[in-house]
């Protein structure tokens, strides 16, 4: 795939991503728990990087933007493991507010907002990771 395909696609998934979590925070009302809001940092981010490198071609963001994908698929990862496997739940990094084995959505009995997250930081980071830099052409 063309590095500026790459780019500006990785920057529609990490737009969507983002809105998402706005909407579901403050549309439905969803409070977000410590998980949720360590797998915001790493995406909002994404957003205003990727857009950036994919207005101005610049394929030297993957190297900022990779850090925050996978970082993000690895919080999404946890926080998946928490709300499905029993056994996850009982080491508690949620100490106040929301727990994050609580789940506000369960699609088809396991797509819940962290396996959503987790898919849209799989996706950027599979994107930056096999995109190809564009040829210059010579003069």
């Amino acid at each position: 795939m063309k590095q500026q395909y790459a780019l500006f696609i990785s920057w529609v998934i990490a737009l969507v991503a983002m809105l998402g979590s706005l909407y579901f925070s403050e549309i439905q009302g969803f409070v977000p728990c410590t998980l949720c809001w360590y797998q915001r940092i790493c995406m909002y981010p994404l957003v205003i990087i990727l857009g950036i490198g994919s207005f101005q071609n610049d394929g030297n963001v993957k190297k900022i933007a990779l850090p925050f994908s996978i970082i993000g698929l690895l919080i999404s990862t946890w926080h998946y493991l928490e709300q499905k496997v029993p056994g996850f739940a009982e080491i508690k990094p949620c100490t106040q507010g929301v727990p994050c084995s609580s789940e506000y959505i369960n699609g088809l009995g396991f797509i819940t907002i962290p396996f959503l997250a987790g898919i849209a930081f799989l996706s950027i980071s599979l994107i930056l990771i096999f995109s190809k830099k564009d040829k210059e052409i010579l003069k």
